[in-house]
C-alpha cells in the first residue's frame, strides 16, 4: 500500500506526475475515440476548460509554470508495449479485440497535440484544437491536472504529520461510506471518478478500498490504467460529446433533429450488449425518448446524468413499457452527483423495477469536505467540453439548465428544434 502522505510531502512530481500514461484516462473516451476515428476523422474540434465554480480562481491558486510542466509532460507520453497489448488482447464487456487494428496502429503512434493556455480574470483559459479523434483525448487529463494542482497548492505548506492525519481521516471517511454501501442489497457500483479526482494515487487507493470492501458489488473502474494494473473491469460507454459535435456539424434543422440518433446508429454498428446504453439528456430526455426510433427501445439500458434522477428513471421505465419492453430486463445507470445517501435512496426506489447500477464519481475520489480549514479541498465543478466543430458552436441543453452551454441564439434554436420546454434548475454539485 502506497504511503500517500509521504509521497505528497516529498513534493517530487517527477516521481508522481499527475498523468502518467495515455491510458490514465476514462475507458469511454477510448471507445468514443475509436468511433470518431472511424466515422468523423476529418472533423476539426475545439475543446475548452470551463470552470462553473467562479469563486475558485484557478489562476490565483495554481502556478502557471507548474501547469505547463504537467501539460508538456502529458504531450511526451505514448503507449507502452504493455498498454498496447492490454488494449489489443484483453476482453472488454465480453468482447475480444474491442479495439480494431487500424485504430490501434494509429493510437500506438499518437502524441497529444499542442494546447493554448492563458490567464483571464483569475481563471485559466485552456483550449485544444485539432482533429477530433486527437484532441478529444485531452479532456480527462486536462481536468485531472487542474484538480490535482489545486489540491497540491492547498497541501503545499502542510507538515508531514498533518498530511498523515488528513489522509487517515479521508480514508476513514471513505471506508465508512463503503461500510454503509456494503449493506445495500443487490448493489452494482463502479468508480467514475477520474476527471475530478484528488490525485491518481488517491483514486487508485479508493478503487482498492472499493474492491476489498464491496466485493462483487464493485463492478469496475472507468480508469483504464488502474483497471489494467489492478486486474479489474474497465467500465464506460459514451458521453454527451458525440451528440454535441454531430449536432454542430448538422447543415440544417432537420439534420440537427436527427443528429442524436445518428450517433447511436453509428455506435450500434460497433457495439452490442452492455455497451448499448442510451445517454438521452443532451437535448432533453423527454423529447429525445418521444422522438426516438423504435430500434432504440431494444437497447440494453439508459444512463441518467442530469436533472432529478428519480424522475428521469420513471420516464425511462414508462418509455420502455409503452414500447412493449420489460423494464425489469433493462439497465438504468445513475451517474450524476452521487453520494451514499442518494445511492441508497435510488437503489431502494427502483430495485425490482429495473436493473440498477451506479457510476460514482467525484464524491468517491475527491471527498475531502470538512477535513481542511475553510473546506479548501472541497471539489468544484470543472469541465472540459467541445465548444466548436468545424467552426460551428456546440450546444448542450441537459435536463438541468444550470448545465446548459453554448451561445444563447443557438440554445434558443436547439430548444425549438428539440421541443424543450420549461426546465427545473438544480444545483450542480460537481
Amino acid at each position: 500500500m502506497v504511503d500517500i502522505a509521504t509521497r505528497v510531502w516529498n513534493h517530487k512530481w517527477k516521481i508522481d506526475p499527475i498523468v502518467r500514461s495515455l491510458i490514465d484516462n476514462d475507458f469511454y473516451k477510448l471507445l468514443m475515440c475509436q468511433s470518431v476515428f472511424r466515422n468523423k476523422s476529418d472533423a476539426t474540434v475545439t475543446f475548452s476548460l470551463i470552470n462553473r465554480s467562479k469563486d475558485i480562481r484557478t489562476a490565483d491558486l495554481i502556478d502557471e509554470g507548474e501547469l505547463r510542466e504537467q501539460l508538456d509532460h502529458i504531450r511526451s507520453l505514448s503507449l507502452t508495449r504493455g498498454e498496447s497489448t492490454f488494449l489489443r488482447g484483453n476482453t472488454f464487456y465480453g468482447k475480444r479485440q474491442m479495439f480494431r487494428p487500424d485504430f490501434m496502429e494509429w493510437f500506438d503512434n499518437l502524441r497529444l497535440p499542442d494546447y493554448h493556455l492563458e490567464k483571464r480574470d483569475g481563471q485559466y483559459e485552456l483550449t485544444f484544437e485539432g482533429k477530433w479523434h486527437e484532441v478529444m483525448l485531452w479532456e480527462i487529463p486536462a481536468l485531472a491536472v487542474l484538480m490535482e494542482l489545486r489540491g497540491r497548492a492547498v497541501l503545499h505548506d502542510m507538515r508531514r504529520f498533518e498530511l498523515q492525519v488528513l489522509y487517515a481521516r479521508a480514508m476513514t471517511k471513505l471506508w465508512q461510506k463503503i461500510e454503509h454501501l456494503r449493506e445495500v442489497p443487490d448493489l452494482r457500483i463502479a468508480d467514475f471518478g477520474t476527471r475530478r479526482r484528488h490525485s491518481y494515487l488517491w483514486q487508485d487507493w479508493c478503487v482498492q478500498a472499493m474492491h476489498e470492501g464491496l466485493g462483487d458489488k464493485f463492478v469496475g473502474t472507468s480508469n483504464c490504467l488502474i483497471a489494467m494494473k489492478r486486474d479489474i473491469e474497465a467500465i464506460g460507454t459514451n458521453a454527451h460529446e458525440l451528440p454535441m459535435v454531430y449536432a454542430a456539424l448538422a447543415p440544417d434543422d432537420d439534420a440537427l433533429a436527427r443528429a442524436p440518433y445518428q450517433v447511436l446508429s453509428d455506435w450500434q454498428e460497433e457495439h452490442d450488449g452492455n455497451l448499448r446504453i442510451i445517454l438521452p439528456d443532451t437535448y432533453g430526455t423527454e423529447g429525445f425518448l418521444k422522438n426516438a426510433p423504435d430500434w432504440l427501445a431494444g437497447w440494453t439500458g439508459i444512463r441518467i446524468d442530469s436533472g432529478d434522477p428519480a424522475t428521469a428513471a420513471e420516464v425511462a421505465i414508462k418509455w420502455w413499457q409503452d414500447r412493449g419492453e420489460d423494464p425489469r430486463r433493462k439497465l438504468i445507470i445513475f451517474s450524476d452527483g452521487l453520494d451514499v445517501q442518494k445511492i441508497v435512496e435510488l437503489q431502494s426506489q427502483f430495485a425490482g423495477r429495473a436493473k440498477i447500477s451506479f457510476g460514482w464519481g467525484t464524491l468517491l475520489t475527491n471527498d475531502f469536505r470538512g477535513l481542511t480549514e475553510h473546506d479548501a479541498l472541497a471539489p468544484f465543478s470543472l469541465v472540459c467540453k467541445a465548444i466548436k466543430a468545424d467552426g460551428y458552436p456546440t450546444v448542450k441543453l441537459s435536463d438541468n439548465p444550470n448545465k446548459a452551454m453554448g451561445p444563447m441564439d443557438q440554445i434558443d434554436r436547439y430548444k425549438r428544434v428539440f421541443g424543450v420546454g420549461e426546465q427545473k434548475r438544480m444545483e450542480v454539485i460537481v
